[in-house]
Formats: structure tokens, sequence, C-alpha cells
């Protein structure tokens, strides 16, 4: 893992559970989730998006994330910004990023128009708010925002390396390359987004990222770290069985 500064580390404190050297960030917009994963301490951090919050049938985005910053004071909370003109993308990055200590904005890699962000995430970035850069599937784009970034302010980088992998790209080496790129940075933690399985969090985690998002289901997976094959097999049978005898099936 490339060694980040004593400022970035607060953001990476993990319970090491099954010897874990990545932090496990839930990716969500339930509270109920958010705050359980807190309190149980299977989540390190919180990512979100407009699109994840319009599932979870949010109207108020304030009222949420106050909400969700009263309850989890002391962890990384990622909230994006939801607008398409720089102008206001960045008036609302500085109201979000007053909102706590622990609160990273996120700002996408360029609009709806491809038009690039990185004139904004560099302004935004030297004033010194933390920022989540997201939607980044290139190392053209990685290298240009920690071109970009203040030397001096915590970053997250995230990757959606399950989007790539969608397109039928292993996205193992690109992640290598990007954490690479982010040697001299280092403020900057690389975040691997969208995984699809349990699998990505250990291949994260050799590639050398510093963060994964996991969605609910896939964070209680973890417990699965280790497990007996062999007892997994029988575990499976038993669920076939079960489920057909509680059908009534018959033939």
């Amino acid at each position: 893992m490339v060694r980040t500064s004593v400022g970035a580390q607060r953001y990476l404190k993990t319970n090491g559970a099954g010897g874990r050297r990545i932090a496990v960030y839930g990716d969500g917009a339930t509270i109920a989730d958010m705050v359980s994963a807190y309190k149980n301490g299977t989540a390190d951090g919180f990512t979100t998006n407009p699109t994840l919050m319009a599932k979870a049938g949010l109207t108020d985005y304030r009222a949420f994330a106050h909400e969700v910053l009263a309850a989890i004071p002391d962890r990384s909370i990622s909230f994006e910004v939801f607008a398409d003109d720089f102008d206001e993308m960045g008036r609302q990055a500085r109201e979000i990023g007053s909102w706590g200590e622990n609160v990273f904005v996120k700002i996408p890699i360029m609009n709806t128009r491809s038009e690039s962000a990185l004139p904004l995430i560099r302004e935004l970035s030297h004033e010194g708010l933390k920022l989540n850069v997201t939607a980044l599937m290139t190392l053209e784009q990685v290298k240009g925002t920690v071109a970009a970034i203040s030397p001096e302010t915590p970053t997250i980088i995230s990757v959606f390396a399950g989007r790539i992998a969608d397109t039928g790209v292993d996205p193992v080496p690109l992640m290598r390359d990007c954490v690479k790129a982010c040697k001299d940075a280092p403020e900057a933690m690389v975040l691997w987004a969208s995984p699809r399985e349990v699998l990505n969090i250990y291949q994260a985690e050799q590639c050398g990222c510093h963060i994964i998002t996991c969605t609910p289901d896939l964070i209680k997976k973890l417990s699965l770290r280790g497990k007996d094959l062999t007892e997994y097999s029988r575990e499976t049978v038993q669920m076939f069985f079960d489920d057909g005898r509680k059908a009534g099936f018959r033939l």
C-alpha cells in the first residue's frame, strides 16, 4: 500500500478483522443500515450518492445528511454534489464541506457534457475542502486528479473498478497502476468503487487500495473469510433441502 500521511491515516482506521488491511466503507443511503454498521464496527466509513438517496426515497438532502452526521460523528462520510454547472457544483461543495470535520465532498470527474471538473477540483482542494473525486475509470483521470489536488488536503480518489469489470476489462492491473500514480501524494487515498463480489475486497487489498465501498450485503459476507469449504458445501445442501421441504414439493 502507498504510504499515507498521519492526516490521511485517521480516515483509514480499520478494526483489522481477519487481518484485513483495507478500510471498508459502507455504501448506501438507508440510515438504519448505516447506524447499525457504525455501531457494530463493520464499516470504517461511509459513502452515498444521489442515485442511492433517490432509491431510498429521500427528498430532503440536508435533513438526511444532518441526521447521519448526528448519529455518526467520527467516521469519514462522503456526500455528493448533484449540480451539473461547475459554479453551482462549487457552491454546493462548500456548503456540504461545512457540515462537519468528517465530511468528504464527492465531485464527479466531469459533468454530463464531458467537461473536466479538474479546475474546480484544484480550486476546492487548495481551499482545504476534503474531496472524494468520483466516477473515475481511466489512469489518465487519476493522474490528472493527483496533479490537481493540494498535497496538504486529504482526498479520496474513487475508481469504479466494478463498472470497468462490467465492460469485460480486468480492473486489477489498472487499480495497481492507480495506486502507483498516488505514490507521491501522501494525502491521497485510492478507493475501489462499485465492487460486485466479496472477492473484490481481497483484490483491492492486494492492489494496495486504501478503501473499498461495500453494500450491506457484501459487508455481511466478510464473516465468511477462511470458512471451511467442505462445511460450506454441506450448509448449501442443507439450505436446498430445507427450502424444498418448506415449499412442500412433491413428485
